[in-house]
């Protein structure tokens, strides 16, 4: 374990889940040898086995009144403790922090999000106003800068819609038009256009059938049919409501089935059909069907690349996904590159914040 700090307690909170399957004497097991027992279990990507597959879970010892007092000290001493902060906000789960929020303005009736923007800069400053968000605000405040950035809308706008569960991504949608005073849809028909417009209408309504456990193999190859026919039938209105309406279940068999019909990948198919932003949006819609924790494991190594890492990718994935299933993230991203992701993420990054994202990640993957 590369973990540091006496309230690095993620690790242990496994074992109570990890003994419903084995008997575990040790409390403080390591959490890549948790996801790796679980993975020979078959139940590495299963989050319903145990719960969740975030690394960050409710701080057991939890006192707002400590915390809030320890901010204080933190952020009023002659100089600012950068790693008191990062230490307090990387180990409390989004309903904690928010919770120490709320403390914090009863105790000293100001913003505890703008007295640790006064007090910090650059990189740092950012993962903390992003942790110290609601997520669905974050969310929402994400999506508003990728549709305004129309190189973003079919990236970060996709992946947002369409990685979120319809009670967050209502959530989102309603924060978005508090804080922005106009419905998302209304920014979407004026920043987009095409089919990259309605793909985007679309999975804002989160309208995809969920997984009934019934394998509707007609159905499948119907979709086959209709993904390969060209012309009218084959349209890209069609493709879209295949690719929003039906359960990822579904159109993984999809995906499978139209390869073993057409002797091409279904992103070959999107390849030579689409082009521009919704060839974009389509092949990254494509593969958080086909499998979401490695899209953001090749995401994250993407953000990686170049002389300087893309932080603000780095942030939105490693916070959004700490509650959720980051250890399947990077169980991904160890099997397809080769490296851990905490030794990827602690040789590439510098500066301040470099210490809270190697919270959020955990642990190395021995």
């Amino acid at each position: 374990m590369v973990e540091a700090g006496e309230e690095k307690e993620g690790s242990g909170h496994f074992c109570g889940a990890v003994n419903n399957i084995m008997s575990v004497s040790n409390q403080r097991m390591e959490s890549s040898l948790v996801h790796e027992i679980l993975s020979h279990l078959g139940l590495a990507n299963k989050t319903a086995a145990w719960g969740t597959l975030g690394t960050l879970r409710p701080y057991l010892s939890f006192n707002v009144d400590k915390d809030v007092q320890r901010l204080l000290e933190a952020i009023a001493g002659q100089g600012v403790d950068q790693g008191t902060i990062v230490n307090v906000l990387t180990n409390r789960n989004g309903e904690q922090r928010q919770l120490i929020a709320r403390a914090f303005q009863e105790r000293t009736q100001q913003d505890l999000l703008k007295s640790l923007q006064a007090a910090l800069s650059g990189s740092l400053e950012k993962v903390v106003v992003a942790l110290l968000k609601p997520a669905a605000q974050y969310d929402a405040h994400e999506l508003r800068a990728a549709l305004k950035d129309l190189s973003s809308a079919e990236d970060v706008g996709v992946e947002i819609l369409s990685t979120r569960s319809p009670p967050q991504l209502q959530e989102c949608l309603t924060v978005y038009k508090r804080d922005f005073q106009v419905d998302i849809e209304d920014d979407m028909r004026s920043e987009t256009s095409g089919l990259l417009r309605d793909l985007l209408l679309t999975l804002a309504k989160g309208t995809r059938e969920s997984y009934s456990g019934i394998k509707d193999y007609n159905l499948a190859e119907q979709d086959v049919q209709t993904l390969h026919e060209p012309g009218e039938t084959g349209t890209g209105a069609t493709w879209i409501t295949i690719f929003t309406q039906r359960n990822t279940e579904h159109l993984n068999r999809v995906f499978d089935e139209y390869q073993r019909h057409n002797g091409q990948e279904i992103e070959e198919g999107i390849r030579t059909r689409f082009h521009g932003n919704a060839q974009t949006a389509l092949l990254t819609l494509a593969s958080v069907i086909r499998n979401t924790p490695l899209y953001f494991a090749e995401k994250l190594h993407q953000a990686l690349q170049g002389a300087e890492p893309n932080y603000q990718v780095l942030t939105r994935i490693l916070i959004s996904r700490s509650e959720t299933d980051l250890l399947s993230i990077r169980a991904e991203f160890k099997k397809k590159f080769g490296k851990s992701l905490y030794s990827s993420l602690q040789e590439a990054m510098r500066g301040d914040c470099r210490s809270a994202l190697l919270a959020l990640c955990r642990a190395e993957d021995i």
